[in-house]
Parts: C-alpha cells; structure tokens; sequence
C-alpha cells in the first residue's frame, strides 16, 4: 500500500488517457445491461478532430460496421480516436460523469476541451482495474488485458524487460507552444507489482518518451530490487 509521488498536485493534459474512464464506463453498461459490448454501431461519416496526434496507428473505416467490444479495442489498442468518438456518441454520459465522481474527482464538463488532471488521481483507474475494486473481476480482467496490447512502446514499456506484463495507456495533447504526453499503467513484476503514472510536458513531443522510458526504468530497478527480481533484460 506504499506509494510515492513528485509534484503530486500538478495537473496535465491527459489527452488519451480519458479513454480508459470510458473504457471503464463502457464495462459499468455491460454489467448493468449486459449485451451491451455486442451492440453493433456504425461508422457513418468521420468526425472532426481538433487534434492531430502524432503516434495514431490503426483506425476503423467509414461505412463499416463494428461491435462496441471491437471498438474497446480500437480504442485502446491503437488509440484511436474515431472509435472513441462513436463510442462516445453511445455512451451512458451520466454514467462516465459518475465514475469521475465515485473517484472522487471533479465531474467532468463533457463540452470542454481537456480535462486537467494529476498523476496521483489518474492512478485510482489503474489500481481500481488491478484491484476489480470498481468493476467485476470479468470486467477488469477484460479491460486489463486490452491494455496490456496498448501498442505504444517508446515510453513505459521501453524501460522493462519484455518479458514482464505491462497493462498501459498513453495521452498525447497541447498546443503548439507546449505538447503534453503521460502514461499509466499496471506493472506485474513478479512478487511486487505496481501502478505507475507519468505525466510530461516540453516543447518538443518526440523529446518526452524518451522521460517516461528513464523513469520507468528507474522505477522498475527500484521495486525489482526489493523483490531479488532479475534486472537482466530480455
């Protein structure tokens, strides 16, 4: 239950990271109505995007259709943000509002831009999912293992060995002053795992993986050490 954190009342722009609040809400549905993950939904126009990121890799297609379990994965997996917007004109709003506050977070204002948050609040969805304290064990274990084929690898999973399971998600956002990239994630190093959320912010966005790669690692030495884990790596 020991935890530690580093400007733990700064917030950022978690970007992508509100994808996992929704994934968690879209898990509540299917527990109160359950059916609702084979729901099928379809992709009848694109949406626009006021953002451009930079690691997007896969997207669903204009006039194919998908069930909501596919495009959790979309979502998560890759991402990408035109699942995310479809699933989120079907989403139960009041629910994804209610998570926040269940938390112990602010209720989000769903018209606005971004939605500022710390590192230490972030990692309550995290510990939550490692935990099934919020959804069913099924649930979570669902949305753990979606997570952990987040196909992002320049940042938390870059300092661990590859053999060690990682559940994460990234969120890139900000302006062209200033770009913001975080990640979180569950750790499951052997005897002793973790959650770890780290939040960047620089001019420059391909300069800030290579942050959250150091601390990940340093982090990953530290609690690999307590355990006698092998810090070779693979």
């Amino acid at each position: 239950n020991g935890w530690m954190g580093i400007n733990p009342d700064e917030k950022y722009m978690p970007g992508s990271l509100m994808k996992v609040p929704e994934l968690i809400t879209f898990l509540k549905m299917e527990e109160s109505n359950p059916g609702t993950l084979n729901k099928v939904l379809t992709m009848t126009h694109s949406y626009e995007m006021d953002k451009h990121p930079e690691y997007l890799s896969k997207s669903i297609e204009i006039g194919k259709s998908y069930t909501v379990r596919e495009l959790l994965r979309y979502m998560i997996e890759y991402s990408d943000n035109d699942a995310t917007s479809l699933l989120f004109e079907n989403m139960d709003k009041s629910m994804f509002q209610k998570v926040f506050t269940d938390f112990g977070m602010t209720c989000p204002n769903l018209s606005a831009q971004n939605y500022p948050i710390t590192a230490k609040e972030y990692t309550y969805f995290m510990r939550s999912l490692y935990n099934a304290s919020y959804l069913s064990i099924k649930s979570s274990e669902f949305a753990t293992e979606l997570l952990s084929k987040c196909n992002f690898t320049k940042g938390l999973v870059a300092g661990i060995p590859s053999n060690t399971k990682v559940a994460h998600k990234f969120g890139e956002s900000g302006d062209p002053n200033e770009k913001h990239l975080s990640e979180s994630g569950i750790v499951y190093l052997n005897g002793s795992p973790y959650t770890i959320t780290i939040m960047t912010r620089g001019k420059e966005l391909k300069k800030l993986p290579e942050v959250i790669k150091q601390l990940s690692e340093a982090v990953y030495q530290s609690m690999a050490s307590r355990d006698n884990v092998s810090l070779a790596s693979s």
